[in-house]
C-alpha cells in the first residue's frame, strides 16, 4: 500500500494557510495543502518534513509538525497522514512543484470545485480547529 502525507502549514500569526494549486493529476488546477509520497522504509515523520522542504523550503527548524489523522482508500490501496503545524518565524517558501500562496482562513474549503480532496480539506481544518491547543499551540 503506497503512503502519502498532506500538511496544513499556517503561518506565524495562524491567519494564514499556506496552499498550493496543482499542476498536474489529480487535482489539477485546484487548491491542496502540500504533501507528497512516503518513500519505501521511509520513517512517517520524517517523510512529511522532507516533502515539505522539497515543496516549500521550509525545514524542521520552522516548524513543529504534530500528526493529526490518516485517511485509509483500500480499493485504491494507499493512504494518507496528515500533519499540521504553525511556523515559529516569517519564511519565504519556495517550490517548483506546484504554485504556493498563503490563503485567508474565510475560505469554504469543503468547495470541491475550488479545494482538491472532495471536502476532505474542510474536514482536517475542522479538526485542526477543534484541537488548536495541541497542533498549533495557541
Amino acid at each position: 500500500m503506497q503512503g502519502y502525507n498532506l500538511i496544513a502549514v499556517y503561518n506565524k500569526e495562524c491567519d494564514r494557510l499556506l496552499m498550493c494549486v496543482r499542476k498536474k493529476q489529480p487535482y489539477l488546477g485546484l487548491s491542496n495543502l502540500v504533501g507528497g509520497k512516503i518513500e519505501k522504509g521511509e520513517e512517517s515523520l520524517s517523510a512529511a518534513y522532507r516533502e515539505l522542504a522539497e515543496e516549500t523550503s521550509i525545514t524542521k527548524e520552522d516548524i513543529i509538525l504534530t500528526r493529526l489523522m490518516d485517511f485509509t482508500y483500500p480499493f485504491d490501496d494507499c493512504y494518507v497522514e496528515v500533519y499540521a503545524g504553525r511556523l515559529n518565524k516569517s519564511v519565504e517558501v519556495c517550490g517548483d512543484e506546484n504554485d504556493l500562496y498563503w490563503s485567508t482562513l474565510d475560505c469554504n474549503f469543503f468547495d470541491a470545485g475550488k479545494y482538491a480532496g472532495e471536502g476532505n480539506i474542510g474536514h482536517i481544518l475542522m479538526h485542526i480547529e477543534y484541537n488548536k491547543d495541541k497542533v498549533l499551540k495557541i
